[in-house]
């Protein structure tokens, strides 16, 4: 490792103190610089990314200390830099980060050797059209979900594939996911668990007012669009559970896989069903 260290923590959570002073520490004593935002900085409320634009040029990795949420947050504002994410859990049942405090010392062992490799994962761009122009546009990493509000009846939304009508779904909403995204709330909503390394898309109802709906898996080279065909409900669009935007009747949500990928490091000894078993044996 040659370049520079961009560290950049949660610090809501209980251990990311302990965290960033042991990373700290480790990469001092290897003569690497360390770049990270103040104590005071916000990642998942802030626009993080306005304030390390100077990073670009000289960080190799990024490190992140936090919950899958901070990872996500980190993700997408910064994937157009195209550089290594390191997620470190600090939270709880965290797909997304690499390692966890008690082998720690062991994986930046491996950063600093270059034993590791570097996953590609999809992310997911997404725009809203309403009466024809665009009212949103944005990335997801995990999931696109349209659901209704908490006080709603059942919602219809209709659902195309390269512009191709599939199915009408009515009940509480559906839930498009990346791989990465199937062990999120799509699992919660009764979908397959995806290997991550799968370029592909997933389609969950969620509480479906039917006997035969089902969950239907796509390739991510696929085009989706759902249009909101109900117009008594109260129907919410979130993007990774982090970004919310409430929808009309007529509405169209366009999802597509974006051009960039998410770059998510692993080391060598990481196993997918290992933290399968790991984190759901309950």
């Amino acid at each position: 490792m040659k370049g520079s260290i961009g560290l950049l923590p949660n610090w809501d959570k209980k251990h990311t103190a302990k965290i960033v002073e042991q990373v700290y520490y480790f990469f001092d004593q290897a003569g690497i610089p360390v770049k990270t935002l103040p104590r005071g900085s916000h990642i998942l409320t802030d626009h993080f990314s306005e304030q390390i634009t100077s990073w670009k040029e000289e960080v190799e990795l990024i490190v992140v200390v936090g919950g899958d949420g901070t990872i996500l947050k980190v993700a997408r504002e910064l994937v157009e830099w195209e550089i290594p994410v390191l997620g470190i859990n600090a939270g709880h049942k965290g797909f997304l980060a690499e390692t966890e405090i008690t082998n720690l010392q062991e994986c930046l062992h491996y950063l600093l050797e270059g034993n590791y490799y570097v996953n590609e994962r999809v992310i997911l761009h997404t725009n809203v059209k309403r009466k024809g122009e665009k009212a949103l546009d944005f990335m997801a990493v995990n999931d696109v979900v349209l659901s209704r509000g908490p006080f709603s009846r059942i919602i219809d939304l209709d659902v195309y594939i390269n512009q191709e009508y599939l199915e009408t779904y009515s009940g509480d909403g559906v839930i498009l996911s990346t791989s990465t995204g199937s062990t999120a709330y799509s699992l919660s909503a009764g979908g397959p668990i995806v290997h991550p390394s799968l370029e592909v898309l997933v389609i969950t109802p969620v509480c479906p007012h039917s006997l035969y709906n089902r969950s239907v898996i796509v390739s991510a080279s696929e085009a989706i669009c759902i249009k909101v065909a109900s117009s008594h409900a109260d129907i919410v669009l979130t993007m990774d559970g982090q970004v919310g935007f409430r929808l009309q009747k007529g509405d169209s949500v366009k999802t597509s896989r974006s051009s960039h990928k998410v770059k998510l490091v692993s080391f060598p000894s990481s196993s997918f069903y290992k933290l399968l078993h790991h984190k759901l044996k309950g």
